[in-house]
């Protein structure tokens, strides 16, 4: 009777030495969310628009009416050419459209008179024997052949014109005219010079004119970040020229296609520039916002374990320890971004070691996130 009654006490100390063999530890929750974070990165202006201005025509340059810092608008008349043998041309053009249109205008009279003569002709010759049937074949010949005469001095006088006007469009040409509002950055003539068309590096441009009321700051994103590129975010950045103030440009276009050397995607910001504080060629450090497409798994640093075979974190699954591997991501505020098999509410130690073997039953005690 007596043994019956050990036995009860026996299993409850048992179980009382079993439940307080198991270590107690501290454990905290896997966090999933989307997080930004940001990475300073250099990025280089240049102009949103530019230009070299280059002679269309030969010539030598009579009055330069602009000089480096010039604001100019649109239209504006910046160059002026002279070259005396077009003006030649184009008086030797014109007499001789005025010398194809005399010459049409005599044959448009020919015509009148051989279309009046064939019908009189054809008119008298429908009283028998009044005309000889061969004068009405003459007279339609000498009208067809009039005609024809005309039509050909039309087409030469269409040549005429056209040739005399496109020496006048090119002597347009001698005025070298703003394309877009700007500022000239650089002058490359003077008066007196001689200019004209050339091709490839033998060309000497006449003027360099720039749009830098608005920038593109451009930057070179690395390629494990090229996935969270937003367009139309608001990226801050500084200058070493102020370095007291944060300006903002807007994130506007991307090139979609990595540089094979430096494995980085170039992505361009729009940036205001009214009063031209800012200027082609400065160097910017830009806080650029990088989001992943899906949510982040996060976990704290102290969590992590590193030894020689491995990196893991410890989670705690029905109260027995598992050594989970993972990779190490960037850092989001206390916490670190892992890579693994990992989901978001997993209980995980709060503090790692390698002494907390796998396989170990736990005792596990929440923690505040």
């Amino acid at each position: 009777m007596k043994s019956h009654k050990i036995i009860p006490v026996v299993l409850t100390l048992l179980l009382a030495i079993t439940a307080s063999a198991q270590q107690s530890v501290e454990i905290v929750r896997v966090v999933s969310k989307t997080v930004e974070r940001k990475l300073s990165l250099p990025g280089e202006f240049t102009s949103y628009l530019a230009v070299n201005l280059y002679a269309r025509v030969n010539g030598f340059v009579e009055r330069v009416n602009v000089d480096r810092g010039s604001i100019v608008k649109e239209g504006q008349l910046l160059i002026t050419i002279v070259a005396p043998e077009r003006v030649a041309q184009v008086t030797e053009a014109e007499s001789r459209v005025q010398a194809v249109e005399s010459q049409r205008a005599e044959a448009e009279a020919k015509l009148v008179s051989s279309q009046s003569t064939y019908e009189r002709t054809k008119a008298a010759s429908a009283t028998p024997g009044a005309v000889a049937a061969n004068e009405v074949i003459v007279a339609e010949k000498s009208v067809e052949a009039a005609r024809a005469l005309v039509q050909a001095l039309e087409n030469s006088s269409r040549a005429a014109r056209a040739s005399a006007q496109s020496l006048k469009d090119l002597e347009g040409y001698l005025k070298v005219t703003a394309p877009f509002d700007g500022v000239i950055t650089t002058r490359f003539v003077h008066p007196g010079a001689l200019v004209g068309p050339a091709a490839g590096s033998s060309a000497t441009p006449l003027l360099r004119l720039e749009d830098n009321s608005r920038l593109r700051l451009v930057i070179a994103v690395p390629e494990a970040d090229a996935g969270g590129i937003v367009m139309g975010a608001r990226v801050p950045f500084t200058v070493p020229a102020y370095p007291t103030e944060t300006f903002h440009g807007v994130v506007a276009r991307i090139a979609h296609s990595l540089d094979l050397k430096t494995r980085t995607m170039p992505a361009e910001l729009d940036v205001l520039n009214p009063n031209l504080r800012l200027a082609p060629g400065m160097y910017a450090q830009v806080q650029w916002p990088v989001r992943s497409g899906r949510p982040s798994v996060l976990v704290p640093a102290t969590s992590i374990v590193t030894t020689n075979e491995r990196q893991f974190v410890i989670r705690v699954n029905n109260g027995v320890a598992e050594w989970v591997t993972v990779t190490r991501g960037a850092t989001a505020g206390d916490l670190v971004e892992v890579y693994g098999e990992l989901r978001g509410g997993d209980q995980i130690v709060r503090r790692g070691t390698d002494e907390l073997r796998e396989g170990t039953r736990v005792r596990p005690r929440e923690s505040a996130q």
